[in-house]
């Protein structure tokens, strides 16, 4: 990326520092150069996770690559800057490199002010470096690829000597890893769950060293039992469940209220359909960590496997919910152009998706409009509890246990007004008046078709009283003394207000429903008239993701089968190569995730963990003789094989295949 200013951006980096939450934005490598006619000079630069920044003379080795690799003859590097994030010490690290040969390593504080780089620091950033390197990785669909334009990502282990530098870094600092943040999911960071220990866990379960995590943990919990927790869920994964158990057993007879053991517990007896024994433990759970929304959304999964739909839906109701933040994004100016150019292995024209970018313009305003698939952090995992508790009773049932378990609008107007409400009156979807009724048939609730044809209507849920206007005023039936004239006081008494957020989130799922109906419709409509149903490959994502959003999961493989007809898309195929793992054939994995990783490498990231976790996971459930003929039958171009067979070859060297 050529910069209009000179340092423009490195002074962006220093501006922002102040406001860093977390791990911190991605390492900036900035390189000056000059004009070989004149005395002109440009700033270039580009981000990148994944290289080792255990010291100085690495970071420089690795800007030393780029001076002297420089294709454009026309000019010549007379400097260059790599900065990485300490989230440790709120420092930014800096190595400047200038040619002739100088090196100069130091650290900016919040404030700006220039401090010296101790061993200390450089310990606290390469764990950083890792960190960041799988926070910010891509997952194969593209999505984080999009976010970040003109990032390079490295895998920052890649040998048994780096894993072990890797583990001595997290054990030495593990009890400050409070200090780094949490998932959005974590209200209050703490000892076992933070951005240290996730990142832990999800190498642990990418690479399938399970043995490495283990000795961690045990050594770590002798020093807080608390740690038990974490080894039990490696112990899991591991497929050690009597360790496990014992282990879970042990911790909680010494620490009965510790709500990470007590999740744990619960999810285990839940995966063995013992949900009786879950729902206890859950609650108690619930007790420990009332603030947690972990808490509180096993215990609605365990009622949802119980089938006790009203209180599944009481208990969301109860969720505290929290605001999403988002990871710390670079501060990028407004770069004077961008220069992206194509390596010469990644030139296919079968994975040539124009850009990493979509073209909104092709996409239906109806289709636009849909805004559960913006959902993240707490929001995301209550839309999809609720939508789990659909696909189980059906929408109608669902409003009519909605209408049952909190109080409606309507039935609090008259009981505010003192009327009597008819028995009768209770319509299946909670609507109770006239009003509702008109809403439910209105233009505004129907379902208008996406091609202009009309389909089947789709009751909308009507209006329920809200914490916020319940507590306005006097009007508050759960403070108010109950008026004994009123002979229907009793039931409504015992009703709940439902939340704002989670009203809200009826409509989105209506929403959701209104539209995949329409689709569905229109697709049987098309069949029988036997003709064409179009959609652009950005509509088809769309209603993929909305069928995966509503659990309907084979119409969401037809979709993204649609997408791919039309063009290459990496969420398309990754969705299609998540379900080949569920239900394919090894070959058809394999060719998803060469295509993939060739996508990868296009955009200049050369680690997905969700790819390599598929690669593993076929090595070991096939074979690493299998695996590798299945790559090399590949009738593919040599630069396209050579990029699998590389990621290949890692994770069957990680999985110890070679030694056997």
């Amino acid at each position: 990326l050529v910069e209009e200013d000179v340092l423009a951006v490195v002074e962006a980096r220093t501006e922002s520092l102040q406001s860093l939450r977390e791990l911190g934005p991605p390492d900036l490598v900035h390189l000056i150069r000059q004009s070989s006619k004149s005395s002109k000079q440009v700033g270039v630069f580009h981000h990148v996770t994944g290289v080792d920044a255990s010291s100085s003379a690495i970071l420089a080795a690795y800007v030393n690559t780029l001076i002297h690799s420089a294709q454009d003859r026309s000019h010549k590097v007379i400097s260059g800057l790599y900065c990485s994030y300490n989230a440790f010490s709120r420092l930014d690290m800096r190595v400047q490199v200038t040619i002739p040969g100088s090196v100069e390593s130091y650290c900016i504080d919040e404030r700006g002010d220039k401090k010296v780089a101790s061993d200390a620091l450089w310990l606290e950033t390469y764990l950083c470096s890792v960190l960041r390197a799988y926070s910010y990785a891509d997952e194969g669909n593209g999505d984080a690829v999009k976010k970040i334009i003109g990032c390079r990502r490295f895998n920052p282990i890649t040998s048994t000597e780096s894993e072990h530098r890797f583990m001595d870094a997290a054990e030495r600092l593990f009890f400050q890893g409070w200090s780094l943040g949490s998932d959005p999911e974590i209200q209050v960071p703490n000892l076992v769950s933070n951005h240290l220990t996730t990142g832990l866990l999800k190498y642990i379960s990418t690479t399938g060293r399970y043995t490495s995590g283990i000795n961690l943990f045990e050594k770590l919990r002798v020093r807080d039992p608390e740690i038990s927790s974490l080894l039990a869920q490696v112990f899991f994964a591991a497929d050690e469940e009597v360790k496990a158990v014992r282990l879970l057993h042990d911790a909680i007879q010494e620490l009965p209220m510790d709500y990470s053991l007590l999740d744990a517990q619960a999810n285990f007896c839940k995966s063995k359909g013992r949900n009786d024994l879950a729902l206890e433990i859950a609650k108690r759970s619930v007790v420990s960590a009332p603030s947690e929304f972990g808490t509180w959304s096993r215990l609605v999964e365990i009622y949802i496997a119980l089938e006790n739909w009203d209180l599944a839906l009481l208990t969301l109701n109860s969720c505290p919910m929290f605001t999403y933040q988002d990871k710390d994004a670079p501060r990028i100016p407004n770069p004077d152009r961008i220069q992206l150019p194509i390596m010469p292995e990644t030139q296919c024209d079968d994975i040539d998706d124009g850009s990493a970018h979509g073209d909104v313009d092709m996409i239906h305003p109806t289709l636009k409009k849909l805004v559960a698939g913006n959902f993240r952090g707490t929001f995301h995992k209550a839309y999809m509890l609720l939508a789990q508790i659909t696909r189980n009773i059906g929408w109608d049932k669902l409003l009519q246990i909605r209408s049952q378990v909190f109080v409606m609008e309507e039935e609090y107007r008259q009981d505010r007004q003192g009327v009597t409400r008819p028995e009768s009156s209770t319509q299946v979807n909670g609507n109770s008046s006239p009003k509702a009724e008109e809403d439910t048939a209105s233009p505004s609730a129907s379902t208008t078709a996406l091609n202009g044809t009309d389909s089947p209507p789709l009751s909308k849920p009507s209006q329920t009283i809200t914490t916020e206007t319940a507590h306005a005023g006097s009007d508050n039936p759960s403070t108010s003394d109950p008026d004994p004239q009123h002979e229907t006081y009793v039931s409504f008494r015992h009703k709940r207000l439902c939340e704002r957020w989670l009203d809200n989130l009826f409509m989105v799922l209506y929403e959701d429903l209104r539209v995949y109906t329409i689709w569905r419709s229109e697709m049987s409509q098309a069949k029988q008239q036997r003709q064409q149903y179009n959609k652009s490959a950005e509509e088809w994502e769309i209603l993929a993701d909305l069928a995966t959003r509503l659990q309907y999961h084979r119409e969401a493989v037809e979709a993204w089968q649609r997408c791919l007809s039309v063009k290459f898309s990496p969420r398309a195929l990754t969705g299609l190569m998540h379900a080949w793992e569920k239900d394919g054939t090894a070959r058809d994995i394999v060719g998803a995730v060469i295509r993939l990783i060739c996508w990868q490498f296009r955009w200049y990231s050369e680690f997905s963990p969700g790819l390599y976790k598929t690669v593993r996971r076929l090595i070991e459930e096939e074979g690493a003789v299998k695996v590798g003929s299945l790559i090399q039958s590949t009738s593919l171009p040599p630069q396209r094989s050579g990029a699998m067979e590389a990621t290949y070859e890692a994770q069957k060297d990680q999985n110890g295949f070679l030694e056997q």
